[in-house]
């Protein structure tokens, strides 16, 4: 469940834009009217929205570029020669379809940024969505994160307003780690003080 309307970024976003590069090319997924996109963009990230609402797209479009699709019941619209196009950071909110959990590990690009936050179970005890479709099981984002190097993760309940959520920051290994060479030195990715 989106609201369309609510402005300020997530706590979690803003927790973990440290570890964006300058400039950094950011897919959000299911961006409603791009509330994260605003505040990215204003910190000079290139970004890019997804969302099926051509009414929350038209907003989003004055923070970056924006792709109108059902992306639950279309192929995915983000593809060169059949691959998903890769960014920098790809971010999700408020957002569980877990058939996309591959395609969107396939965008990240080398060293790329994951930052996912939405309901998890318990959330049906406190409100919308109750629907277990729609809420994440117990350490499913650690699962979904496996071969991705998890900075942090929160698994529990937020009082205001009232909800269960599950969130991660992950970053996708280097392109010499993908390929094998071990002669690089261990990344530092600094945790935040906030």
């Amino acid at each position: 469940m989106r609201q369309h309307h609510v402005r300020e970024p997530s706590g979690w976003v803003q927790r973990w834009q440290h570890l964006m590069p300058a400039g950094a090319r950011v897919l959000d997924v299911a961006c409603g009217s791009g509330r994260h996109m605003q505040w990215l963009a204003q910190r000079g990230c290139h970004c890019t929205g997804i969302d099926r609402s051509t009414e929350a797209l038209a907003e989003a479009g004055r923070y970056g570029d924006t792709i109108q699709a059902d992306i639950e019941g279309d192929p995915w619209p983000l593809l060169d020669l059949g691959v998903p196009r890769q960014f920098d950071v790809v971010l999700v909110t408020n957002y569980l379809w877990r058939g996309l959990f591959p395609v969107l590990l396939q965008s990240l690009a080398s060293d790329g940024l994951l930052l996912y936050e939405t309901f998890a179970v318990g959330n049906e005890t406190v409100g919308k969505p109750a629907r277990l479709d729609f809420l994440l099981r117990n350490g499913e984002l650690l699962q979904l994160c496996q071969g991705l190097r998890v900075v942090a993760f929160e698994d529990g309940f937020l009082p205001d307003p009232p909800r269960f959520v599950q969130r991660i920051a992950a970053i996708a290994p280097p392109a010499a780690a993908a390929s094998g060479s071990a002669d690089r030195q261990a990344a530092r990715y600094p945790l935040s003080l906030k």
